[in-house]
């Protein structure tokens, strides 16, 4: 009896052995007056009005550009380079030697203001005009001084016309924009593809002073999203980078990254591997989560009232069940699978087995 006494005294303490709190343990902070976070039941009453609440982590779904097509060829902008080759029959032509039909005005490159030299001319505007336009431009000029002559004209894009892949493909650089539409999944075909070992690979657009983000898989499954590009765009791909904390009676105690855009609880515990049999609380498994300070509202609708919240799952019911397969899972979260009260009753036994072991032996 002593012995027992001294086991449930230990066992009361909570000093025997365990890999996680009870649920017990947990929720009953918040009875207290000044408990600073407030636990949720995760049900279909609870799933509308989280809904509306901010999402908390970083990275996730960002605001993206929908496909807008452009029409007609890419302007010319500063920075492209223009080769002209000008045809004249003319026996004394003012631009070609005698025998000669055709002189060619190589690189010439478009200045900051959008103008070019062309002999006999003087500055050209050819800026904001596509290579057609600026080739019909120069020739009623050229036409000026020889009424005869010919123009063929050329543009080689500059930065003014091109786009950065940086990083995530086979073969990032400077890519000009081939003809017109030039969208976002014909610039990483052009970079050799993304590889298969990239995690749900996210793109980022980074256009003047705004940056947009989605995932690959997005425009893979939506064509409306496959932004046209415009020069001076800077791409960056780069592998899902958010991730949840998983601790406690689960089958994986570690940082669980994100596999795709949205994970709900169901599907989180699916990736930590389940609940361990023997030692978790089917009834307890407890999503932690913190909003920002901004988002708490005394009205439950519009957001959190405390800016700590703990959701409860109950894997034993049908609507746990149902409604954990909705609740999603943000960045940052922490998924504990707490200990079964029985766990610590087992112990207790086990500590009194061994003590009356080792009584016997002496």
């Amino acid at each position: 009896m002593a012995l027992l006494a001294i086991v449930l005294l230990v066992s009361a303490c909570g000093q025997l052995p365990r890999g996680a709190a009870l649920q017990s343990e947990i929720l009953k902070e918040p009875e207290l007056v000044d408990a600073d976070f407030a636990v949720y039941m995760v049900n279909r009453d609870i799933l509308a009005k989280v809904a509306n609440w901010p999402r908390t982590g970083p990275g996730g779904p960002g605001r993206w550009i929908r496909h807008v097509g452009r029409a007609g060829a890419p302007a010319i902008a500063p920075g492209d380079v223009i080769n002209l080759s000008i045809w004249d029959s003319e026996e004394n032509s003012l631009l070609t030697s005698p025998g000669q039909k055709e002189v060619q005005m190589l690189n010439l490159t478009v200045s900051t203001d959008g103008m070019i030299f062309v002999p006999y001319i003087g500055d050209v505007n050819v800026a904001r005009k596509t290579a057609d336009e600026a080739r019909r431009h120069i020739q009623g000029q050229m036409e000026t001084i020889v009424p005869a002559a010919q123009v063929q004209l050329a543009v080689t894009s500059g930065r003014g016309n091109s786009v950065d892949l940086v990083g995530g493909v086979t073969k990032p650089g400077n890519y000009p924009l081939a003809g017109e539409n030039f969208t976002l999944l014909n610039l990483v075909s052009l970079g050799g593809g993304i590889p298969a070992t990239l995690r749900n690979p996210q793109v980022r657009l980074i256009r003047g002073n705004r940056v947009h983000s989605t995932s690959i898989s997005r425009l893979y499954a939506d064509p409306g999203l496959d932004t046209v590009l415009q020069g001076g765009d800077k791409v960056i791909i780069e592998e899902d980078k958010r991730f949840f904390m998983a601790l406690g009676a689960a089958g994986n105690e570690s940082l669980i990254y994100f596999e795709k855009d949205r994970v709900t609880a169901l599907e989180a515990m699916s990736m930590i591997g389940g609940i361990t049999d023997n030692r978790a609380d089917p009834q307890g498994i407890l999503v932690l989560r913190e909003y920002p300070q901004s988002a708490v509202h005394g009205d439950e609708i519009k957001g959190p009232p405390k800016a700590r919240a703990v959701f409860v799952i109950d894997l034993t019911s049908a609507d746990g069940l149902f409604s954990a397969g909705k609740f999603e899972i943000f960045a940052g979260d922490t998924v504990l699978a707490t200990e079964s009260p029985v766990t610590a009753v087992e112990s207790v036994f086990a500590v009194i087995g061994r003590m009356f072991g080792i009584a016997s032996n002496l």
